[in-house]
């Protein structure tokens, strides 16, 4: 490793607005004052709610279950006529 050309790691204390603070290393130099972090944040802690604002996620997973019936059909007609050509051309071809 070349001499001189890093920065200083140092090692900083991060506090939070929950008061919530910890040591880390960090080339910036100075403590660290947060706003969030995983002791306070809804997804670390389990409080976060999960909110279905006006049936959202029922009506997407109707529009794609339906989309997926759908496509199924047309991909099952198909694979039919294609059997039945097959069937159709042996037979002239005997």
């Amino acid at each position: 490793m070349k001499e001189g050309i890093h920065p200083a790691y140092k090692e900083i204390t991060v506090t939070c607005s929950c008061t919530n603070s910890f040591k880390t290393r960090s080339a910036l130099g100075k403590d660290l004052h947060i706003e969030v972090c995983s002791a306070c944040h809804p997804f670390y802690t389990g409080k976060q709610k999960m909110l279905d604002t006006a049936g959202r996620v029922e009506k997407f997973r109707q529009r794609y279950a339906r989309g997926a019936a759908k496509a199924a059909e047309p991909a099952a007609a198909v694979a039919a006529a294609k059997s039945s050509g097959k069937a159709a051309g042996k037979a002239s071809a005997a």
